[in-house]
């Protein structure tokens, strides 16, 4: 289970494939190089998605560089079901998770085939219908609060479970959906606000530019970090400027597993290399002069020094 045995990493590589397999090939070979635990995409069928009037988010416009509507941003990035199963096939003979988030029941439907974790993006945290449908299957889920209020994770949350996962197979996500996000409006401690509300593990999808963040959140006590990342931040595409290139995530993930090692168990306790150290830093008390047998002690006939033994100060 997630959280078990570290922090899961999860390279978001999205939809920065272009609607190209063979670039999401080159990401899952990036996400190897860089050691995380699983990359993931995005699954869905644009018709069952989104109808053909609503207009593009600001700053997806802006990152591709012209408006238009949702339908024909989505439509030109959407992978086959097909194209789903090899990139699975592609994950398994390269030794790494295979993810990809669902938009809709039926390519929920189709991902039971392919996964056994699930993550719910933040659009949908307060579609109490398809939270029916993914709490029903039974699988460990991943649930993003992005756009959300308190209120609603806790009536999300609420569905999921009395549709059938118990909370202990739930990861609840901190994500402020905006793309890149600015640094004053990360919240980073309301990622313990919901773990304290809600008993419930926790952890962070992050949209800032840098690495610093996310490395905060596993301090913090994330059990999963998610980010986005992209062959190449000049691309075009409306996620790309807002993702690491290569060489960052693989620092991320260094970072983390640095930092996850430095949390150690709590214990406060000598730790096995400063022991070495203890009989040259430690002191000791000794005589300032000659000290004749049933003679009074005074503190100016004594001084505390570094030495290689005496009474222990």
């Amino acid at each position: 289970m997630i959280g078990k045995s570290g922090v899961f990493i999860i390279a978001e590589a999205g939809v920065n494939h272009n609607g190209d397999i063979d670039l999401a090939k080159k990401l899952v070979d990036s996400a190897c190089e860089a050691g995380v635990d699983a990359v993931k995409f995005q699954t869905w069928k644009t018709e069952l998605v989104v109808t053909q009037d609503v207009a593009q988010a600001e700053y997806q416009s802006e990152n591709i560089g012209e408006s238009g509507t949702q339908y024909r941003m989505l439509k030109a990035l959407e992978l086959s079901y097909e194209d789903f199963r090899e990139l699975k096939a592609y994950c398994d003979a390269k030794g790494i998770l295979f993810l990809s988030t669902a938009d809709e029941p039926q390519s929920a439907e189709f991902l039971l085939e392919l996964q056994d974790i699930f993550k719910i993006g933040s659009g949908e945290i307060t579609n109490i219908p398809f939270l029916r449908y993914m709490g029903s299957l039974g699988k460990e889920l991943i649930l993003s609060s992005g756009i959300a209020t308190l209120g609603e994770v806790d009536t999300a949350l609420r569905t999921i479970i009395q549709a059938g996962t118990p909370k202990e197979r739930i990861t609840l996500l901190h994500v402020t959906t905006q793309y890149p996000t600015p640094m004053n409006e990360v919240n980073l401690r309301a990622m313990q606000t919901m773990r304290e509300a809600f008993g419930i593990k926790v952890g962070y999808s992050d949209h800032t530019m840098g690495i610093e963040v996310p490395i905060a959140a596993v301090a913090l006590g994330a059990c999963i970090i998610e980010k986005h990342f992209t062959l190449s931040r000049k691309m075009q595409g409306p996620d790309h400027k807002a993702s690491l290139e290569p060489h960052e995530l693989k620092a991320m993930v260094t970072a983390i597993r640095n930092i996850e090692a430095a949390l150690g168990n709590g214990i406060k306790e000598p730790q096995p290399s400063e022991l070495a150290n203890k009989a040259v830093v430690q002191k000791f008390i000794l005589a300032a002069c000659e000290i004749k047998k049933g003679q009074t002690l005074t503190p100016q006939m004594l001084f505390v020094k570094r030495a290689s033994g005496g009474i222990p100060s």
